[in-house]
Formats: C-alpha cells, structure tokens, sequence
C-alpha cells in the first residue's frame, strides 16, 4: 500500500489544483474581465423575441410531478433491462430471479399508483 503513496498524493494534488485553479481564476478574474453594464432593456424578461405575456411564476398540478417521477423510474428500469437482456444466457438462473423480483416489485409499484390515481391525466 505504501508503495502507492507516492502516485496518490500526486492525483490528489493535480485534481485539487484541477479544480482550484480554474474556480479561482473565474472568481477573481471575472469580475474583471466581463462588461456590467445593466439597462433595463438588458434586465427585462426575454421570450424569443416577444414581449413577455402574463407573470413568469405559474403554477403547475402536483399530478404532473408524479407523472413525471414515475416517467423516470419505468425509464430507469428499462436501463436496468437492457444488460440484462444482452448478456442473458451467460447470466443463468439466478440472474433470471432476480430480474423477475424486480419487474415484480416495479409492478407492484405500478399498481399502487394506479390504485392511487397517479395516472389519471386530468
């Protein structure tokens, strides 16, 4: 482990100073070089060319949230499903369990969000 020391503190040192010189050279040098010139043109909202219609701040349903979080899970899974599937044959039994325990637990979670009426789009 010791005959490693050596590579490691150099890692450590390249990627803090990595990180530290860009940040810092934009904190101090940033300032400094970019215009600051606010006009109220500059400051108003800007909607593809339109004047901006109405307030920026609207208000969505929570439906669309919990539409849109079970829109990542099921996408996440399907994630999950393609190694699997590619490397099937090699995978065995076991493999096959425990693929099916999770399509049986995302089921599960389908249908209690079906129960709920998460997916009702009115």
């Amino acid at each position: 482990m010791f005959q490693y020391w050596n590579g490691y503190l150099f890692v450590t040192f390249f990627l803090v100073l990595g990180i530290l010189l860009p940040v810092g050279a934009l904190w101090v040098l940033g300032p400094l070089l970019r215009p600051h010139r606010p006009t109220s043109a500059k400051l108003t909202t800007y909607e593809s060319g339109v004047e901006p219609i109405g307030d920026a701040h609207v208000r969505y349903n929570a439906r669309y949230y919990l539409f849109a979080l079970l829109f990542v899970v099921f996408d996440v899974e399907t994630l999950f499903l393609y190694p699997w599937a590619a490397s099937f044959h090699k995978l065995g039994l076991f493999a096959f369990v425990e693929m099916l325990l999770f399509l049986f637990m995302l089921v599960i979670g389908l249908m209690y969000a079906w129960r709920k009426k998460v997916l009702e789009w009115t």
